[in-house]
């Protein structure tokens, strides 16, 4: 959830930012002067740059939750528990004993997107974000690719 609200105040925020840069790039590009205009042409380059980042999540965390939803319908979601810090930290080994089996069934079915989101989720859980998200990654292209030949 506190994703979401992050995800909102930054859109927001981008919003506002393109409204008051885009008045002084406006400015700026009209002002005939070449650092001027280069400064103008910046300040529209920048927030456009953002927005895709931002859309890229957006597009990225709704995909993921369209398949978690559907794996948790399926009831084919991981159910290993693992051991927590007092924090809430996972405990790392805990995590890292679940990637044979995971990685296994990657590598029997390399198309399988069920078994990338599910590698991603292990990831996750051990605390290694950049390759869960690689994997989940995969997994909505795996199954968007499913759905188009469906």
């Amino acid at each position: 959830m506190s994703a979401r609200i992050g995800v909102i105040v930054m859109t927001i925020a981008l919003v506002l930012y393109f409204i008051l840069a885009g008045q002084r790039a406006w400015l700026w590009l009209v002002s005939g002067e070449p650092i001027a205009i280069a400064m103008g042409v910046a300040m529209l380059f920048f927030p456009v740059l953002a927005a895709w980042g931002i859309g890229r999540e957006l597009l990225f965390g709704i995909g993921a939750q369209r398949l978690g939803r559907q794996l948790e319908a399926e009831g084919a979601l991981p159910e290993e528990e693992v051991a927590t810090y007092v924090s809430g930290r996972v405990r790392r080994d805990e995590g890292d004993a679940l990637f044979p089996k995971y990685r296994a069934a990657v590598e029997a079915a390399p198309e399988d997107w069920r078994a990338w989101y599910r590698m991603g989720l292990v990831y996750d859980a051990a605390g290694d974000r950049r390759r869960a998200r690689h994997a989940v990654r995969q997994a909505i292209a795996l199954e968007r690719r499913e759905r188009r030949t469906a």
